[in-house]
């Protein structure tokens, strides 16, 4: 009978190794130039962006940036 291994850390079965697709940590860092601004929004929406932020366990406003960004790059090629 073969003795099992009990060491919980040990990878189990065949293993592939994958090329390193994160950045390095000085990417990361790199900090964005921001404006502070006023914006009028609808409470609906604000609401909206307040319940998913509470499903994801994130900010509200950060969701609401995110967007606008990703809208801008998007559109601006």
């Amino acid at each position: 009978m073969k003795a099992r291994n009990n060491n919980s850390d040990m990878p189990i079965g065949k293993l592939t190794k994958i090329k390193d697709f994160l950045p390095p940590p000085a990417e990361l860092a790199i900090p964005e130039e921001t404006e502070k601004i006023t914006i009028s929004l609808n409470k609906s929406s604000i609401e909206f962006f307040k319940r998913q932020a509470q499903q994801h366990n994130t900010k509200y406003q950060r969701m609401i940036r995110e967007l606008i960004d990703k809208y801008a790059t998007q559109y601006s090629k």
